[in-house]
């Protein structure tokens, strides 16, 4: 470690959008960030935390400083648009500072480096108004767009800086013109747009800066320690009680729009029968306040917007449907407290109307998340799809990215009489999480559905009822998350300072399958795996950096249920057989061939006439696909998208082949749940 001194001076996240209307913002009159009295405390107690309690050790030394220094600059320009090769020769001689000024609490130099890349956020945007004065050419043959350049050098020039501002402010306005708005409307919408990323970089607080290069620090420590701030430990605490106050809507960013993925039951969003999945929100309004237009922002912006006290109203401004219509509609919502039912436990009794299983049911429990008292919510669903005479149950844990070590083995302990579910080791000591009531509260046949996202306690859920033989695994190679991290908020109870301090969640633990196996990076292997465009050597925690290695310790003490590699075959020839005839499976299969030959492509066409071809390609598919599924439900087809039945929204091939191989595990009889 090396002393130094250095001027603070700073700068501020990028983000797009908040307050609409023109600025008068310029690099001159940014203000300067600098680091407030709590940060020193804060930065010094999560240094001194890492070194002493994290699993990974850690030495706080040059090596890791150049590892901060290296994200740190990553994640302020990961696309190599915002800096030139001169920044960053200029930033190197910072490069082994970043250790000290985390021990000592002076983030001088972060700050500093901040600053800098405020002022050339600021300087590019003011570049980007000047691109709006003249029309873009859009028949330019071989102009791209390269949307991803984090394995590109950093701009050697200014002009070679420029040319990339150009495509990507192109990019922007063959979007707006793909969407029938003409060059007027374009110029108006992207200035606006432009004027508020420049306010918002004006907007921007010291405690942005000190999460940006915590998280820098704790990422070069391990994938799954990081820093949150005060208001970011307030959503996590929310999320894991699964309740806030708002619309009860599920929002995702789709190219430049914050998109409606799904509605929660019983919330505003639902009452009003006035939102659907897919569609589009354009603007949002408090009360009788003007519209603000949020295309291009973040998410989290975009749900703080929408988010309010119970009781409040909101409107939205909604592109309809998932086409390039331009029918927009103005929603008036009055917020009200959110259960997030969405995120809870539900379950729902799978009945087919045809085929050699029509009428017969099964059970289906979808988990999305392991929040606190998941297991009594999931103990009762059980009771409810017994009463229902269910002769199998499925547990669908597709896109559960885990949540509470205790959940996960509460849960295990419904479908087993006792026994280990988990290994977990605490540096070099190793604990056995049990469940221990001697109750089984389902014993009947048990398939579990996961995906690429189910992670961390989802994986232990299944990998111990794999290593029991208990229930069979179905879908794809999961994630492969294998730690525990513990959450600690920094402050004391003696702090006098006037802005709270954040917390920290970092990893004390990797918990281990009771087979002894780790399931860090190789996850959970299905016992029958459904098709997958993503090679599992391509994903998950594998390519997380810094993520702790695999291993393997002793195996736990228990008994198997009965034996199943035989029953396994005969399950997976009969589910071979299917796809290869199902036509829904044939989608798929032709999905997953075109992602191979484009997975590598890293750009995107500015050329309008091409883009106009692959649109009207892709809508082309996608209307032949409705029509044969809507033939195949013996209903009359349809001209366009927009004019889809709620039914094709609910079509879900993997849970009807989970289904299916269900269906044939009952019929087997060999699902044996005495013990061998």
């Amino acid at each position: 470690m090396k002393k130094f001194l250095c001027t603070s001076i700073a700068s501020a996240v990028f983000a797009l959008g908040a307050i609409a209307g023109p600025s008068t913002e310029s690099v001159d009159t940014l203000p300067i960030l600098q680091q407030e009295s709590q940060h020193a405390a804060a930065a010094k107690r999560v240094s001194a935390l890492f070194t002493r309690a994290h699993y990974k050790e850690i030495m706080l030394d040059d090596t890791l400083s150049e590892k901060v220094f290296e994200r740190f600059l990553k994640s302020l320009d990961s696309n190599k648009y915002l800096f030139l090769a001169s920044d960053i020769e200029q930033f190197e001689s910072y490069r082994q500072y970043f250790d000290e000024a985390l021990i000592k609490g002076n983030l001088d130099i972060a700050y500093e480096i901040f600053n800098k890349s405020q002022s050339l956020r600021v300087e590019r945007f003011e570049f980007a108004l000047t691109l709006l004065d003249s029309p873009f050419d859009f028949t330019r043959e071989g102009d791209k767009f390269y949307y991803d350049r984090s394995e590109a050098d950093w701009p050697k020039t200014a002009q070679e800086r420029d040319e990339l501002w150009r495509q990507r402010i192109k990019y922007d306005a063959l979007n707006l013109k793909l969407a029938d708005k003409s060059q007027e409307e374009i110029k108006e919408l992207l200035t606006k747009r432009y004027n508020r990323a420049i306010k918002r970089i004006k907007q921007t607080k010291s405690e942005d800066v000190f999460q940006t290069v915590m998280n820098a620090f704790a990422r070069s420590i391990e994938a799954h320690t990081s820093y949150l701030s005060p208001r970011n430990a307030e959503r996590f605490q929310m999320e894991m009680n699964l309740e806030f106050e708002g619309i009860g809507a599920v929002l995702q960013i789709e190219d430049d729009y914050t998109v409606i993925q799904s509605i929660v039951p019983g919330g505003p969003a639902d009452k009003s029968d006035a939102l659907k999945p897919e569609d589009k929100i354009i603007g949002v309004a408090q009360e009788d306040e003007e519209f603000i237009d949020v295309i291009g922002w973040r998410l989290d912006e975009v749900v703080e917007l929408i988010k309010g006290p119970k009781g409040s109203t909101v409107r939205l401004q909604v592109q309809k449907g998932s086409s390039s219509t331009k029918t927009i509609a103005v929603v008036d919502l009055q917020r009200d407290k959110i259960k997030l039912e969405d995120r809870a436990a539900s379950a729902e009794v799978y009945v087919p109307e045809t085929g050699p299983n029509a009428g017969e049911k099964l059970g289906v429990i979808s988990i999305p998340s392991f929040y606190n008292n998941l297991h009594a919510d999931v103990k009762k669903e059980l009771t409810k799809l017994k009463e229902e005479g269910v002769k199998g149950m499925i547990v669908d844990l597709r896109g559960n990215g885990g949540g509470s070590l205790t959940e996960a083995t509460l849960l295990t302990g419904l479908f087993i009489d006792k026994g280990p579910v988990v290994q977990v080791r605490y540096g070099n000591r190793i604990s056995v999480n049990r469940d221990t009531d001697g109750l089984v509260h389902y014993d009947g046949p048990l398939t579990v559905l996961v995906d690429r996202y189910s992670a961390s306690a989802s994986e232990i859920f299944a990998a111990a009822l794999q290593d029991y033989n208990r229930a069979l695994i179905i879908g794809e190679q999961t994630f492969g998350k294998g730690t525990v991290q513990q959450h600690r908020g920094l402050g004391r109870i003696y702090d006098l300072y006037e802005n709270p301090l954040g917390s920290v969640q970092f990893t004390i633990a990797k918990f281990y399958r009771i087979n002894g196996g780790s399931t860090q990076h190789k996850g959970v292997v299905p016992d029958i795996k459904l098709p997958s465009a993503i090679d599992p050597d391509e994903w998950g925690e594998s390519q997380e950096e810094n993520a702790l290695p695999w291993d393997k310790i002793e195996r736990a003490n228990y008994t198997t249920f009965g034996e199943t590699t035989s029953t396994l075959d005969v399950l997976a020839a009969k589910h071979q057989a299917r796809t290869m005839k199902d036509p829904e499976f044939g989608y798929i299969f032709q999905d997953i061939a075109r992602y191979n030959e484009e997975k590598d492509k890293k750009f995107v066409s500015l050329v309008e006439a091409e883009r106009l071809e692959e649109q009207d390609r892709n809508e082309k598919e996608r209307l032949q696909r409705a029509n044969e599924r809507l033939a195949r439900m013996g209903k009359e087809p349809v001209e366009n998208l927009d004019d889809l039945p709620d039914e094709l929204s609910e079509i879900d091939p993997f849970l009807a082949e989970a289904a299916n191989i269900t269906y044939d595990l009952v019929e087997t009889g060999k699902y044996a749940f005495s013990r061998s």
